[in-house]
């Protein structure tokens, strides 16, 4: 948009009042707040219900805004501006749009009715945009500003239009028809939506059919409450479910999760298959198919597109809410109708046997309102809901006709009670008028994550099982380490993908790590290596297998199983080679082969050690120590015993370092998660684990301010400074502030400045090009953890163990 202020006067026939009417204007806003807002901008100063616009006139001058339309000139702001003054600034810009419009000439489809407007709009995008360069209706921009804020989007590249115009009361549309200026109209589902606003559905059909009176043909449902008052002189383009003589004849049947449209045109019939079966998707895609028929297009084309359809976000939302609930989020209107319509929706969504409505006043007009609850109350009968949650104050008199029914005369009150509705396991359609603002109560419901999350790429975790499995010998068995929540990824998605590799053993620390994964499911054998005698108990009930590794454990352990009357309970005898943490010594052998000869409470499953440096060639004597020692002692204890269990010594270094040792099983650990403390090995390990955050707030500050707590970082030169909202609490190490260590922006380094504080942390991102909002890596390919760890001086077990459980894990699959 170009267009000299001068030329702008004489369109909107208002009075100027400045010097220098030469400027040319290159964009127009009605939003203060808009950073788009510039000396090229044309501002009108709209006044509303609850806004006023020429009270934020003085703050755009100050940010350069230099022209203005107003209906009167702020005190002490004639001689900082350009005003031009109109009677009424919102038919100015009404009027301005219309005289936009009139510049381009190509075909605009303009879509009014009561339901399915923005839907029809947005899938029309979706199917003619390989076609066209199409110009639309933002979301659902419908009215009085709506519509003239997408009109005066179309530039010289448009050649297809597509407008919604919403109208709530008499002697609205003609305005919006002069803005759109439709040369093919599309009149959607007509309901009982801003019934009020009309004395009866002839005047809302009569309004509404007022968008049409200049269009070139109309495509409508075929009935005869609606044509009869249609202008005869309108050229129609039909269709029907009942009439054959319409222009298209559609019967619908429905398949698993499908409708096929079987349309019959111009003397061809064909299907057209869509992924929906409620009825409202069903009539919105017709309208789609009917006005693709009348573009010309051939039925192959239109199947194809069409089987494509998705479900649009604008309206009805489903939205993931706390204590395992699931929201359908249908907040902005109720009417009856469109609770049919949302009903349906609930049905077909569900993801909980339990289903829950919270329900407005609905404002319709032609019934009383016993019987309009009358029959809101068969509605909710008839779609089983199990709770409906009223609020307002004439549905609250109706609490009697709802099963479990509570009642509240306003949103306030029920978010006073929210504490003790108890939502949990259930699906919750949300639906209320605009007026009582369910947007607070979807705010409530929502499951509140953090914008911080730990990526899990459970490819790269089979690649890296694969490659340490590829070091073993046929025979060797594998035990896999998903202690402190699976090395911080997460143990039982791991697990069950473990699990579907068929591994012989999962290793735990303490017994809830393994009572948790029994219960979840897992039936792979899981060991227990540090278990306290205090849960040995449990461990039993829940068929776990305890390390055992001190002659008082083993005797704490054999009196348990002798009062559960058990035989043969499968354990691990743990022996210490070097390690000097746990586990039996040579000196305890006596004892130890006393108390297990023919003991038939216990079966020893394993032998078990630990090595100490494994991953150091420095210490590689030692590590042979080991597990010559290793071998001579469960030597001794085989024998003495006469038994034959897994012997097993080796970690995740140790199946590299010492191939000669494997025994009969080995630990793999750490290499899992893809970190090895050889290098060259590295090479072949894939990254599991990617921690993301983002942006939250950019400053801009000058040289010599400082950021943080303490002061510790001073910038020293003007410095942009990027707020993530990740920190100490979550995991990261104080120690990566004030420059030690750096996150990754766009593929580009910001060193971690200041304090790090215990939700958040700061970088510098003064040579970053970046926003807010933009992706942070804070490790993964770049920075590795095993890089962190080097930084902290430290080994990446405690970085990868250490991010707290408040962040949220995704797993995915390439």
């Amino acid at each position: 948009m170009t267009i000299a202020i001068r030329n702008i006067i004489s369109i909107l026939k208002a009075n100027w009042v400045a010097k220098n009417d030469v400027a040319v204007i290159d964009s127009i806003s009605i939003d203060s707040r808009s950073l788009q807002n510039d000396s090229n901008t044309l501002f009108f100063a709209i006044s509303g219900q609850n806004h006023n616009g020429h009270e934020y006139i003085e703050d755009l001058i100050s940010k350069n805004v230099e022209h203005f339309v107003v209906e009167y000139i702020p005190e002490n702001l004639k001689d900082k501006a350009n005003f031009l003054v109109v009677e009424n600034t919102l038919e100015a810009f009404q009027k301005f749009a219309t005289f936009y419009r009139s510049q381009f000439e190509f075909p605009v489809i303009g879509i009014t009715g009561s339901n399915g407007k923005t839907i029809v709009k947005e899938w029309l995008n979706f199917l003619l945009s390989p076609d066209y360069n199409i110009i639309r209706s933002p979301k659902s921009y419908n009215s009085q500003v709506g519509v003239p804020l997408s009109v005066l989007g179309i530039n010289e590249k448009h050649n297809l239009g597509i407008f919604e115009a919403g109208i709530s009361m008499i002697n609205e549309m003609e305005k919006l028809q002069k803005i759109i200026q439709p040369t093919i109209g599309i009149l959607t589902n007509i309901g009982s939506a801003h019934d009020e606003g009309f004395s009866d559905v002839g005047e809302k059909i009569k309004e509404k059919l007022k968008l049409f009176s200049n269009v070139n043909v109309l495509i409508v449902n075929k009935n005869k409450t609606i044509s009869c008052f249609i202008n005869p002189k309108t050229k129609q383009f039909t269709w029907s479910s009942d009439d054959k003589k319409a222009d298209v004849f559609i019967t619908t049947s429905k398949t698993e999760n499908k409708t096929i449209i079987q349309c019959t045109y111009l003397e061809d019939t064909f299907p057209v298959e869509i992924p929906f079966q409620d009825q409202a998707s069903i009539e919105n895609a017709i309208h789609c198919l009917v006005l693709m028929l009348y573009f010309g297009y051939n039925p192959t084309v239109i199947n194809a597109r069409m089987s494509e359809l998705y479900p649009i976000e604008m309206r009805l939302k489903i939205k993931t809410g706390s204590n395992n609930c699931t929201i359908i989020d249908d907040s902005y209107s109720s009417d009856f109708q469109s609770l049919k319509i949302a009903l349906d929706f609930l049905e077909h969504q569900k993801q909980h046997k339990k289903k829950t409505i919270i329900l407005s006043d609905i404002f319709q007009s032609g019934l009383t309102d016993e019987e309009l609850y009358s029959q809101v109350s068969l509605l909710i009968i008839s779609n089983k809901i199990s709770r409906v949650i009223a609020i307002g104050e004439t549905i609250s008199k109706f609490k009697r006709k709802f099963i479990n029914g509570i009642a509240f005369e306003n949103t306030n009150e029920f978010i006073d009670a929210f504490d003790t509705l108890d939502f949990q396991n259930e699906t919750i359609l949300i639906k209320g008028a605009r007026d009582f603002h369910f947007e607070q109560i979807v705010t409530l419901l929502e499951h509140k994550t953090h914008e911080t999350v730990l990526e899990i790429n459970l490819n790269a975790i089979t690649h890296n099982l694969n490659f340490y499995k590829s070091k073993l010998n046929p025979s060797t068995k594998l035990m896999v380490m998903i202690k402190a929540f699976g090395y911080g990824s997460g143990d039982f998605e791991i697990a069950k993908l473990l699990e579907h590799h068929k591994l012989n053993y999962l290793g735990v620390a303490f017994s809830d790590e393994g009572i948790a994964l029994k219960n979840a499911g897992i039936t792979i054998p899981i060991m227990v290596l540090n278990p306290e005698s205090t849960s040995f108990d449990a461990i039993i009930n829940h068929q776990l297998e305890p390390e055992i590794y001190s002659i008082k454990g083993l005797k704490a352990f054999i009196k348990i199983a002798e009062l559960k009357k058990i035989t043969h309970y499968p354990i691990h005898i743990k022996i210490d080679t070097g390690m000097h943490r746990l586990g039996f010594q040579e000196s305890d052998f006596p004892e130890l082969i006393e108390l297990l000869t023919n003991n038939e409470l216990v079966k020893i499953k394993s032998i078990l050690s630990h090595m100490a440096t494994s991953d150091s060639i420095e210490y590689k004597d030692f590590s042979i120590s080991q597990i010559q020692l290793f071998d001579k002692l469960s030597s001794e204890l085989k024998a003495a015993l006469k038994i034959n269990p897994i012997r097993h010594i080796l970690n995740t270094a140790g199946i590299s370092n010492f191939p000669d040792a494997q025994f009969d099983m080995v630990r793999l650990g750490i290499g899992l998660y893809g970190i090895s403390s050889d290098d060259d090995e590295q090479k072949y390990l894939q990254n599991v684990g990617t921690l993301k955050s983002l942006i939250s707030q950019i400053h801009t500050i000058p040289k010599g301010d400082s950021v943080g707590y303490g002061r510790r970082f001073i910038a020293k030169r003007e410095s942009k400074i990027a707020t993530i909202p990740i920190g100490y609490a979550d995991g990261i190490s104080r120690h990566l502030g004030n420059n030690v260590g750096y996150v990754l922006i766009n593929n580009k380094k910001a060193p971690i400045i200041g304090s790090v504080c215990m939700d958040m942390l700061m970088v510098d991102a003064t040579d970053v090009e970046c926003k807010e909002g933009n992706t942070v890596i804070i490790f993964g390919e770049q920075p590795t953890v095993k890089e962190i760890a080097k930084l902290l001086n430290t080994i990446p077990y405690e970085i990868l163990t250490s991010i707290s459980q408040r962040v949220k894990r995704i797993f995915y699959r390439e």
